[in-house]
């Protein structure tokens, strides 16, 4: 499957979640003011922030299908990564509203029991998105999308929020009146924390960050070739959702320009086979004899 198969593949992804977080904003934000729920009504921010953060790892995913340009000969894989981190930045910015509005209420303890409805509302919302949270996480890994992957995470978390605003609407229900606004503190929480995550990812990738273990692995694939004689260096990074190698090898020095350049290619088909890493620049140099 090509890059950009993944890419429209990918794109089937943020629509679900689009569409999932139009329904249970809606619905809980209604609910939420009929039934006098503060955690639900965090919860339906939650959603809210969602809608746009999905948006934007749409957005993301269809720039990353440009194809390269005068001014981008790499081509526009970044921006999907960007997209995480215009997602992250909106999260946070709810995630602090959450806080500080749930904060007030439980300085001032003003809180009321909400309606059962809410609770119930809250639960039956954790069920619906852990099922969008399996299947984007599923497709991400199928396209290697680090943005749809960022997207799973943030229905992961969203299913967690409402089983919590849930928790906190049943305890009112038993009296104890300030776990209402108290789940929606946490929800609040919840959110920063998960918007913080988006954002260490994200800008790790941006910065060419790339995993010491996954670098260890490669060097340790390309010196098993029978005739690399040393791996001089290994440098990777991410490109979207595909990963770019950088690699040194040391061969004989009595053997010819054409046979280096098969150690190369059988390099790269090696990297491509066992590790799908599809775009590898494997530069030969003689060994000291």
């Amino acid at each position: 499957m090509s890059e950009i198969e993944k890419l429209k593949q990918g794109e089937r992804g943020a629509w679900v979640s689009i569409i999932a977080y139009l329904i249970l904003a809606s619905a809980k934000l209604t609910i939420a003011s009929v039934g006098s729920s503060e955690a639900l009504r965090a919860d339906g921010l939650n959603n809210a922030t969602d809608i746009v953060a999905s948006i934007a790892v749409l957005i993301g995913l269809k720039i990353s299908r440009k194809p390269p340009d005068k001014d981008h000969p790499y081509g526009h894989f970044r921006a999907e990564i960007i997209a995480s981190l215009v997602a992250a930045f909106i999260m946070v910015v709810i995630g602090l509203e959450v806080l500080s509005g749930t904060f007030v209420n439980i300085i001032r303890q003003e809180a009321i029991e909400p309606s059962s409805l809410t609770g119930w509302t809250a639960l039956v919302a954790a069920i619906f998105m852990y099922g969008v949270y399996r299947y984007n996480l599923n497709l991400s890994k199928k396209v290697s999308s680090k943005a749809l992957n960022a997207a799973a995470q943030d229905n992961r978390s969203d299913a967690l929020v409402s089983i919590g605003a849930a928790i906190g609407i049943f305890g009112a229900q038993f009296g104890i009146y300030w776990l209402d606004p108290l789940a929606g503190f946490i929800v609040g929480l919840i959110i920063c924390k998960t918007a913080w995550d988006i954002f260490e990812d994200a800008t790790h990738h941006l910065t060419d960050g790339y995993d010491e273990k996954d670098l260890m692995e490669i060097r340790e694939l390309i010196e098993a070739h029978p005739k690399v004689t040393a791996v001089k260096d290994v440098k990777g990074r991410q490109q979207g959702n595909r990963a770019i190698i950088e690699a040194t090898i040391h061969v004989s020095p009595t053997i010819t320009i054409e046979a280096g350049h098969n150690i190369t290619d059988e390099v790269e088909i090696i990297l491509e086979n066992q590790l799908n890493i599809r775009y590898a620049h494997i530069h030969v140099e003689p060994s000291d004899i």
